[in-house]
């Protein structure tokens, strides 16, 4: 495949979609900076991000919107390519 498929138009399509919704975190629940654009996004740990419920490396689609939500680059850079929300650290396994 040529080019690098992030960088076509359908892939920012969906990343624009998805961010114009203007979600919390699917993996924390906080809220996500969306003022943080350009060259900063790329790094600041509260920017936006496109994650993939199905991660790509196991079979998930890049380009299906049900496939996709919003996330911050931290949450999405630890929960790494498991399948499922990172579990909370703090919450009690006592019921």
């Amino acid at each position: 495949m040529a080019g690098n498929v992030r960088n076509g138009r359908p892939y920012r399509r969906l990343t624009a979609t998805q961010k114009a919704l203007g979600l919390p975190c699917w993996l924390c629940g906080e809220d996500i900076r969306y003022d943080i654009t350009g060259r900063l996004a790329g790094r600041h740990r509260d920017a936006f991000t496109l994650d993939h419920v199905v991660p790509l490396s196991r079979g998930g689609d890049l380009l299906d919107p049900g496939n996709a939500r919003s996330a911050h680059r931290r949450c999405n850079s630890s929960r790494g390519n498991r399948t499922g929300p990172r579990p909370n650290p703090w919450a009690s396994r006592r019921w």
